[in-house]
């Protein structure tokens, strides 16, 4: 009996399964994703495509192996909601009471909201010092905004704030969650599968000087204690100084500096990196990885951004 028939239609739906998969899918869920309006940001859209130095700096990066050592991608494990006070109000006794009954729950159920600084005799000067700063958190988004709705009756004004969670987060690695928009203008996307080193995905923000970079690329154990990058000195050049010192001149400490009379300054593919390791930035507020940021303007109560489950583990 010929059975060639049933090996090809195997192997073809073999082939077409395995294709929908990892082709097909993907386009359908990511591929048409455009621009998008910053949460809160008016008419600000993410993300914008690199300058044409950070561009280059991407093919250096990629030529150089940095994506095998570095990710750029942040975990987020959960999201937690926090009551915040920006000003006490005239009647502060009153928002005091509205505090104690909130946190008493006799308003909401006693397992929604959970009060922040520990109890204390403090007089009414120290409880509202350092404004702003938060007071409640909340499990639920509808509890939250019960509870800013009856700090603001008082006279004072609460927001809710959201703060992502989460080990990559508390290492100082980000913001929020790395989503697939943050990736929409890069060709080729790296975001890495080790770390040997720290997550990149946010460096521009943590070390937003490219003059730090440099340094780090031509000495990493200088610039970080410890670290296990190898120095990346082809990307530099000692030469001899000429008329004047260059002012891309490395300031280097006296184990690292070069013989007098002579000078070691970035070539083009250094001052590329350093400058795409500066654009590398995600800390924008996005619909579907929704932050408060510090300083910018809360989510209002009543809104309707997706939180993710909060979870125990405190901020910070």
């Amino acid at each position: 009996m010929n059975r060639g028939p049933l090996v090809f239609l195997a192997a073809f739906f073999a082939l077409a399964s395995s294709w929908c998969g990892f082709v097909l899918t993907p386009q359908l869920q990511i591929g048409r994703l455009q621009q998008t309006n910053t949460v809160g940001g008016g008419a600000v859209t993410y993300p914008v495509a690199r300058s044409g130095l950070a561009q280059q700096g991407m093919e250096v990066y990629r030529a150089n192996g940095c994506v095998y050592c570095h990710s750029q991608q942040v975990g987020q494990t959960g999201t937690v909601l926090e009551i915040a006070l920006t000003d006490a109000g005239t009647n502060q006794a009153a928002t005091i009471a509205a505090l104690r009954e909130l946190a008493e729950g006799s308003t909401n159920p006693p397992a929604t909201l959970t009060v922040l600084p520990p109890r204390s005799n403090a007089t009414t000067a120290t409880i509202f010092e350092g404004l702003p700063k938060a007071f409640l958190r909340s499990s639920t988004r509808d509890a939250a905004n019960a509870a800013i709705k009856t700090l603001n009756a008082t006279s004072a004004k609460a927001q809710l704030w959201i703060l992502p969670v989460g080990p990559d987060l508390a290492r100082g690695w980000g913001r929020r969650r790395s989503v697939a928009e943050d990736f929409l203008f890069d060709s080729t996307v790296m975001p890495g599968s080790q770390r040997v080193g720290p997550d990149l995905a946010n460096v521009g923000v943590r070390l937003p000087d490219a003059n730090w970079h440099l340094l780090h690329l031509y000495a990493p154990q200088h610039q970080v204690k410890g670290s296990t990058m190898p120095p990346y000195r082809y990307l530099f050049q000692r030469r001899k100084i000429e008329r004047r010192p260059s002012p891309d001149a490395l300031v280097l400490p006296p184990p690292l500096a070069p013989p007098p009379g002579y000078e070691v300054v970035p070539r083009p593919e250094a001052t590329a990196l350093a400058a795409y390791l500066v654009s590398l930035r995600a800390d924008v507020p996005l619909f579907n990885a929704p932050m408060t940021l510090p300083g910018a303007a809360a989510t209002p109560a009543g809104t309707n951004a997706p939180v993710a489950s909060a979870t125990p583990a405190a901020p910070k």
